[in-house]
C-alpha cells in the first residue's frame, strides 16, 4: 500500500475519531506527498516517500526548536504531537550505536583518515542512512569518529 493510500485511510479514521490534531497533520503530509508526486510526474517510490516524510519531520523539529527558544509552550505542544504523527509513518530509526557501526564501516570502505575526509564519508554514508537516522546524529558521529 502506498503512502498516499495509507494517509487517505488514516485520514478517514481520524475524521471518524474526531481527532483534529492528527487529522490536520495527516492532511499536511498528504498534501506534501501529493505535491511531490505532481512535481516528479510519477507515483512515488518507497525511497521518495521516506524522503518526503523525513523532510516534513525535519521542518517540524526545526520549528520546535524555534518555538522553544521563543517560549511558546502552546505551539510547542502542538508541534510535538505533529512530530509523533509523522514519526509513525517513517521506518524505525536506528540507535546511535547502529549509526556508529555503519559510519565506522563506511570510513573503512572509503579509506578516510582525517577530519578533512568528512565530505567523502558523509557522501557515502547518507544514502545508507537516509530516513533511518537523523542527519544531525550522523554528522556528529562522523565528526567524532574522524577525530579519533
Amino acid at each position: 500500500m502506498s503512502l498516499l493510500d495509507t494517509l487517505q485511510k488514516d485520514m478517514v479514521a481520524a475524521m471518524k475519531a474526531k481527532d483534529k490534531q492528527k487529522l490536520s497533520t495527516i492532511r499536511m503530509l498528504k498534501a506534501a506527498a501529493t505535491n511531490e508526486k505532481i512535481n516528479l510526474g510519477h507515483d512515488l517510490t518507497p525511497d521518495e516517500e521516506v524522503a518526503v516524510l523525513a523532510r516534513e519531520l525535519k521542518q517540524r523539529k526545526d520549528s520546535l526548536e524555534e518555538f522553544k527558544a521563543a517560549d511558546r509552550p502552546d505551539t510547542v505542544a502542538s508541534l510535538e504531537e505533529e512530530i509523533k504523527v509523522v514519526q509513525a509513518y517513517l521506518p524505525a530509526q536506528l540507535s546511535e550505536e547502529e549509526v556508529k557501526s555503519i559510519v565506522a564501516e563506511t570510513i573503512a570502505t572509503v579509506h578516510a583518515e582525517t577530519p578533512g575526509d568528512f565530505g567523502k564519508v558523509m557522501g557515502a554514508v547518507m544514502p545508507k542512512l537516509k530516513g533511518k537516522a537523523d542527519g544531525k546524529l550522523v554528522n556528529s558521529v562522523v565528526k567524532e569518529l574522524l577525530a579519533n
